[in-house]
């Protein structure tokens, strides 16, 4: 019988073109599966082969776990326990015992096939895969092969791949025999059908067909900074030209808009406008805002937004339909943009300029034209004020130099007074609030300071009241107020 072992490894391994340990590894799964079938438990079995003699042996074991954690003694062992056999044995070992081995003839002929051959395909769908992957290509070319609930399945050589409905470009009728080119977006190694995962939506696909049509890229003349799309509508690319003497714009264009086109050809007609990248974040959103005319940008460094100010008829443009173009412009930046009118960022900054008046006056006692000059010498806030060098401040032509000390120390103050008033409401964070799971010790002071001290008080707010006090993204809010609102539908 082990003999007749190996000439079914021998044979295996012909035709199938792979390795006779890949063959030794299914048909040892295969032994080990059937080997099972004599219990009615849910049992781990191990079967070694002799890849020389033909020999197996078969054993059952038991994988050890702490004691406390023993959920199916079937196939788990408690620690204790696997020390009185095993002395030397270590949480995530095994303690194993020689079974009876099946016969090799009377296994269930089929069943094993199946074992073999499955393992036996998989091997050679992993071979192919690594076989592709070393090639490194991103932009994948291939057939549609068939529609399952309608994803396609893509033939790529040897290779299937999966481009799931929702990666389709929308109105996008794409059926079987159609040629398909898309970007390999993510491999998918648990899946048990095709594991390349393609993608004809992603910002990627539109930067590797730029790479295909224009060689200027290629040879790293050219340089696309960043992509924003609105799949099958409308897109944005940012380049750069690392050489002065080449217009990277012109160049991505293409003589009578050839090279955009073809583009745009591949995208179902999805229109791409071609933006001049620029290292000064200010002129990058202006460049990516054309056609709309901008007449003024303030910069917020730290929330990483821009209040991006346009006259009254450049507004719906900038906008653009259903606010398309400002959304593709935040995509292709990476910043926060608020679009608003001329009258509109004045009526913003006079309710800002009335707000630090305000903070001024009641903080650091002082009238309304002490708050203005230190707002209209740049000042905005008390840690400005209570830190920024002293000889700044003296250069303000109003102050002398005891009013400049007085004022910083009044700010000093005024902070002193706020941490020690938060450091005390934050003393009063509750226990459930503290343990919530996704609460960490910062954000339940930064609460509790607001008045929001324990599990209850947070279940009642609303996301955009929790954004609001803590700065937070909304997904993350969003879950803190559903675990603390879980004991509601306990």
């Amino acid at each position: 019988m082990s003999r007749e072992i190996l000439l079914v490894v021998d044979a295996l391994a012909r035709e199938k073109n792979v390795g006779k340990d890949i063959v030794f590894a299914a048909l040892e799964s295969a032994l080990a599966s059937a080997t099972k079938k004599r219990f009615r438990e849910e049992v781990d079995v191990r079967v070694e082969l002799d890849q020389q003699t033909g020999d197996y042996s078969s054993f059952r074991r038991w994988l050890v776990v702490a004691d406390e954690e023993l959920e199916t003694p079937d196939n788990q062992i408690p620690f204790s326990e696997a020390q009185k056999r095993d002395p030397n044995i270590e949480i995530g070992g095994y303690i194993e015992e020689p079974l009876e081995p099946v016969e090799f003839g009377r296994i269930g002929a089929q069943a094993a096939k199946q074992v073999i051959l499955q393992k036996i395909r998989e091997a050679e769908r992993e071979q192919l895969l690594n076989d592709f992957l070393q090639r490194k290509e991103h932009l994948i070319t291939g057939t549609i092969k068939r529609m399952e609930r309608g994803n396609a399945i893509v033939e790529a050589g040897r290779i299937e791949a999966l481009l799931p409905r929702d990666q389709m470009i929308p109105k996008e009728n794409l059926r079987v025999g159609d040629r398909v080119r898309a970007y390999l977006s993510k491999i998918d190694r648990a899946a048990r059908g095709p594991q390349l995962i393609l993608s004809r939506v992603s910002p990627e696909f539109l930067v590797k067909l730029f790479d295909l049509e224009v060689p200027e890229i290629e040879d790293g003349i050219l340089e696309i900074k960043s992509a924003a799309r609105d799949p099958g509508v409308r897109a944005k690319i940012a380049v750069k030209s690392n050489d002065q003497r080449i217009d990277p714009i012109g160049t991505c264009v293409g003589m009578r808009g050839s090279r955009v086109q073809a583009v745009t050809g591949e995208l179902a007609g999805e229109r791409v406008d071609i933006v001049l990248w620029s290292p000064d974040p200010a002129q990058f959103v202006i460049n990516a805002l054309a056609p709309a005319e901008v007449s003024s940008i303030v910069v917020d460094e730290d929330a990483h937004s821009m209040d991006v100010v346009v006259d009254e008829e450049q507004l719906s443009q900038a906008i653009g339909r259903g606010g398309q173009n400002v959304r593709l412009a935040s995509e292709l930046t990476g910043w926060t943009l608020n679009i608003m009118t001329v009258e509109e960022a004045r009526q913003k900054n006079e309710a800002e300029f009335e707000s630090i008046r305000k903070l001024f006056m009641e903080k650091l006692d002082v009238d309304e034209e002490v708050a203005d000059i230190l707002i209209e010498e740049g000042f905005s806030t008390l840690e400005e004020i209570a830190y920024v060098p002293l000889s700044e401040m003296l250069e303000i032509d109003a102050f002398d130099e005891d009013t400049v000390n007085e004022l910083r120390s009044r700010a000093r103050n005024a902070l002193l007074t706020v941490a020690i008033a938060n450091e005390e409401a934050a003393e009063s964070a509750s226990e459930d609030l503290l343990k919530l799971e996704g609460m960490d010790a910062q954000t339940a002071h930064q609460l509790a300071s607001k008045g929001v001290v324990t599990a209850e008080d947070l279940a009642d707010l609303a996301v955009d009241d929790l954004v609001e006090m803590t700065g937070m993204d909304e997904e993350r809010a969003k879950q803190l107020i559903m675990t603390a609102r879980a004991p509601w539908f306990a």
